[in-house]
């Protein structure tokens, strides 16, 4: 349900990704009268509080809730909201263990993804319902896209780019390894390569390494 607010929500944005960033940044641009993005900068100093902190999990250690942990016990971020289209049961029991107050599909158009917002900032715990094998909403974007990569095979190319195995990968994304290969494939077949390492050189060279780890911004006392 969508809760009427006096002022716009205000909404940090964290991932390591600039383009991931600025995607979803936009996807706010027609709902500026109900929330306000303060930052998407990790070069300007968290001197403000803010109303949540919204987590995008693209190519992020999801298995690890150490950095979900840091964010919730951060006193600036009044709420904190994982954004994701990973929905293994043990990944949102964790999130909802270390505190979060939302678990939010990427499925979401801007309007759901508005009203989810402003209730979570009233008051309620919002948990997305899956949706299976969904693409990303309208207006998302990622590395990538420009050159026909899907958001998942986008996620699997950043993660090779970090230098993560195949095993790596499939246990932070929770996909079979057959299906990874599956994806890797196709990713080789759209950049034209056809080794591991000129997929790493063609990642590095188009923006899939991580800017910098935004997470950090947020830690108690940083």
């Amino acid at each position: 349900m969508t809760v009427p607010a006096t002022r716009p929500i205000t909404v940090a944005l964290v991932d390591d990704y600039d383009v991931v960033l600025m995607g979803l940044a936009h996807m706010f641009d027609q709902y500026q009268d109900r929330v306000t993005v303060t930052q998407i900068d990790a070069r300007t100093p968290v001197d403000e509080t803010v109303d949540i902190v919204m987590y995008d999990s693209f190519a992020q250690p999801e298995t690890d809730q150490k950095e979900v942990a840091a964010l919730v016990s951060n006193p600036r971020a009044r709420r904190v909201v994982v954004y994701t289209w990973n929905f293994q049961p043990e990944l949102v029991e964790s999130a909802r263990g270390h505190g979060v107050h939302g678990y939010l599909s990427k499925t979401l158009p801007a309007a759901e993804l508005v009203s989810a917002l402003e209730s979570i900032h009233a008051g309620e715990e919002i948990v997305s319902a899956p949706q299976r094998r969904a693409g990303s909403a309208l207006g998302l974007d990622w590395p990538g896209r420009t050159e026909g990569i899907t958001d998942r095979e986008s996620e699997i190319l950043a993660l090779i780019t970090q230098g993560k195995s195949n095993a790596d990968v499939a246990a932070l994304t929770y996909l079979s390894p057959n299906t990874v290969k599956s994806y890797i494939r196709s990713i080789y077949r759209k950049i034209h390569v056809t080794s591991r390492t000129q997929a790493v050189l063609w990642g590095v060279a188009h923006g899939f390494t991580p800017d910098q780890r935004r997470i950090e911004h947020w830690r108690v006392g940083v």
